[in-house]
């Protein structure tokens, strides 16, 4: 009998266990990383930065160079990379919601305002899962969390922060996108999504965000958490590309770049 591999290990995974807890899907997204920079050929030219949070291992499995920069200013850290690393680099952050949407919200802001040569990988699960599950930026409407067990008050709270529409509103990026990874069939696009951001990314910033689940912190188990997020995430996150070249929104298309203050 002659056995065929059917699905393989990537080459640009490293062989440490991964820490993630049981139904995480950051080593899904991991994968999809490690798979794209391995298909592009472009391992010897990728730096990537890593987070803090749960993610903050990344630079164990995912097999090119690494930095590591503190909470929230990745792209910070990035944008120094990008400016006296030779222009053939190929950049990339990963950053959990918490360490994105909430102490790292300047940087992300104004490194996607200026246009930074970056890619960002934006990891979202509704909650701060390496502290305790506390309520983060992205935390739903009256879901529970360690820090709102009685469920989000927006009242109180304010509304989940929508980073891809936030980001849209900029007129600098080249690329924003949001995907899931609830299934087979959503992980295969978000992997498009990256692939896109990434042979983009030395036309301008890149952006992609990649719903995940967080079984421990939402109290589900790996498979109920897919269908919670299926359930409760998309219709708030919807999955879309929001920006690609030559496809600029009328709310910033009416900016003239070339536009100046006159004498």
């Amino acid at each position: 009998m002659t056995e065929t591999l059917a699905f393989g290990r990537t080459p640009l995974l490293t062989h440490n266990y991964m820490h993630y807890c049981p139904g995480c899907t950051h080593g899904v997204a991991h994968r999809l990383v490690a798979e794209v920079i391995d298909e592009m050929g472009i391992q010897d030219r990728t730096i990537g930065v890593s987070p803090v949070g749960c993610a903050v291992l990344a630079y164990n499995y995912i097999d090119v160079d690494f930095i590591e920069a503190a909470h929230g200013r990745a792209p910070a850290a990035a944008t120094g990379l990008r400016r006296t690393l030779p222009p053939d680099r190929y950049i990339f952050a990963y950053q959990g919601d918490g360490d994105l949407a909430s102490i790292g919200m300047a940087e992300i802001v104004h490194a996607a305002n200026r246009g930074e040569k970056l890619t960002i990988i934006f990891v979202n699960n509704a909650i701060y899962g390496m502290t305790g599950g506390q309520m983060a930026p992205t935390t739903l409407p009256g879901m529970k969390t360690t820090t709102s067990p009685g469920g989000r008050d927006v009242a109180q709270t304010g509304h989940p922060i929508r980073v891809c529409e936030l980001l849209d509103t900029l007129v600098a990026p080249v690329f924003i996108a949001r995907g899931s990874l609830s299934s087979a069939k959503n992980t295969i696009k978000a992997k498009k999504l990256l692939r896109q951001a990434f042979d983009l990314q030395h036309q301008g910033f890149t952006f992609v965000e990649l719903l995940s689940t967080c079984p421990t912190g939402w109290g589900l188990s790996p498979t109920d958490s897919l269908a919670w997020l299926d359930r409760n995430m998309l219709p708030f996150f919807p999955t879309k590309t929001f920006r690609e070249p030559g496809a600029m929104p009328e709310h910033t298309a009416a900016y003239h770049p070339d536009l100046k203050v006159r004498d």
